[in-house]
């Protein structure tokens, strides 16, 4: 593990799209950084929820890395792309935080409020 790389496609707010080739043992989050993809972040803990985002297909990630994560989140296709490693192609939509604590509201899990708007 670790040498594989997978495609991750994020789709931005804007409309605009970047593909990624992600090492399995790089977070999302940094390889988009190391590009210069400006995602949104304050923990990198998986707790703090600024760095949600959303499965648009079918994929398969490790979020053994994040402090605060639930199968809910995964069966409704939330990723923290801060502590995800991918261990397939992905395609992302960024930016969910408020989505991703609503959904954690209404099943009454930790849903903490970060200040940072979803729109970037």
């Amino acid at each position: 593990m670790g040498s594989e790389h997978h495609r991750v496609s994020l789709h931005l707010p804007d409309g605009s799209f970047r593909e990624l080739l992600v090492r399995e043992d790089q977070h999302i989050w940094d390889a988009a950084h190391a590009v210069g993809v400006e995602l949104p972040s304050i923990c990198h803990q998986g707790r703090c929820l600024t760095c949600a985002g959303r499965l648009l297909e079918p994929g398969d990630f490790d979020a053994s890395d994040a402090v605060a994560y639930f199968r809910e989140d995964r069966a409704a296709g939330f990723i923290l792309l801060c502590t995800a490693f991918p261990r397939s192609d992905l395609e992302i939509r960024t930016h969910q935080q408020l989505l991703m604590r609503q959904h954690r509201r209404a099943l009454g899990l930790p849903a903490p409020y970060s200040g940072v708007s979803d729109a970037g």
